[in-house]
């Protein structure tokens, strides 16, 4: 089993935007010295309340600041941005880690997101896989061009090449269940979002689809499954349950109107506005049945465990911030249980 971590940078109410980057920084440094294996944050943009806007500049600020842990993107908006500054920018920080970086990509779930860059969302599917074709070629031949609906390159030679022949190892995020079978045809490992779509027992159907759809393909191997779970520890089991319900509920809220906001959105997959009732109408304890892992040590090494045999699943991205109200002492905590007491008892 792979972990990481999963950090969004959050600006505490009453705090700054610099504290913000002081403070999460400084989980980074505990999760080096308890020996995370690997760090992970998105990219987000237009969020008064979170400062990840350009996450290779922070991964980057972290590479110099430690030695052992892996640098990943969950993930970085292909759809935003011009692919070779991309493929440029990445292999740059694989060069300076020595090798450190996973490359976490993906879609883009908002549509306001695109728009506020001036990409049509509709198009946000064609510009991510013509962008991938791209950055493979930039790091695995000397020279190249590439014409396409929404990129044209005349030949060219990029450089750095990436540390890690023939380039990072690559991953997808995934939120939709029409999402799982093509990446599995495309031969790309996944990373998953449960979010506003799955509960956990619902994920099988389509993880089993995404690894049928990469047996037909012919691809060696099953393809790789990451999931994304929020994660609360400690040893007094009510505290686990208390502790952390604020931050939740407000998490919850703000998924709920934010997908409602969607609701017949062009470009957009499944049914938002039955997906933000869904959330809405959700309790608590829904969530902490369904959604997360919140107990004692023992409780959520058993959860995680009974996920990994029942889900297939290589790597756990563990959130200690949650809806991003939880102290900071209570997420240093969380993290050090994690890492003490769960991490060595996982399949």
């Amino acid at each position: 089993m792979e972990l990481g971590l999963f950090l969004e940078f959050p600006v505490r109410e009453g705090s700054t935007e610099n504290e913000a980057f002081k403070e999460s920084f400084a989980l980074v440094d505990q999760a080096e010295y308890l020996g995370v294996p690997s760090v992970w944050m998105a990219e987000y943009h237009f969020n008064p309340g979170r400062v990840l806007a350009s996450p290779v500049t922070i991964l980057s600020a972290i590479a110099g600041r430690t030695q052992h842990i892996r640098l990943g993107t969950a993930v970085l908006l292909l759809p935003l941005a011009n692919p070779v500054r991309v493929a440029e920018e990445i292999a740059t920080l694989d060069q300076i880690s020595d090798g450190r970086v996973e490359f976490g990509i993906g879609r883009g779930t908002f549509p306001n997101v695109h728009e506020g860059f001036g990409v049509p969302f509709e198009e946000s599917r064609g510009r991510f896989e013509e962008s991938i074709e791209i950055i493979l070629k930039s790091w695995t031949t000397e020279t190249f061009s590439f014409e396409g609906e929404h990129f044209n390159i005349p030949e060219v030679s990029v450089n750095p090449k990436p540390f890690q022949a023939p380039h990072p190892p690559i991953r997808v995020g995934v939120t939709s269940a029409e999402s799982f079978p093509i990446l599995g045809r495309m031969g790309f490992d996944i990373l998953i979002n449960p979010s506003r779509v799955f509960t956990l027992a619902e994920l099988k159907p389509s993880i089993d689809d995404y690894r049928r759809a990469w047996r037909e393909a012919g691809h060696d191997g099953d393809g790789k499954v990451g999931l994304r779970i929020p994660v609360y520890l400690s040893h007094d089991a009510r505290k686990a349950h208390d502790e952390p319900m604020e931050s939740s509920l407000f998490s919850m809220g703000r998924l709920s109107d934010r997908v409602a906001s969607y609701a017949g959105h062009v470009g957009t997959l499944g049914d938002w506005g039955a997906q933000a009732d869904r959330v809405r109408n959700m309790t608590y304890d829904d969530w902490l049945r369904d959604k997360v892992a919140y107990g004692t040590p023992e409780a959520v090494t058993e959860k995680l465990n009974s996920l990994t045999e029942d889900l297939g699943l290589d790597q756990v991205m563990f959130e200690i911030n949650f809806g991003n109200l939880i102290p900071l002492e209570n997420q240093a905590n969380s993290l050090r249980l994690m890492m003490e007491e769960v991490a060595p008892n996982l399949a």
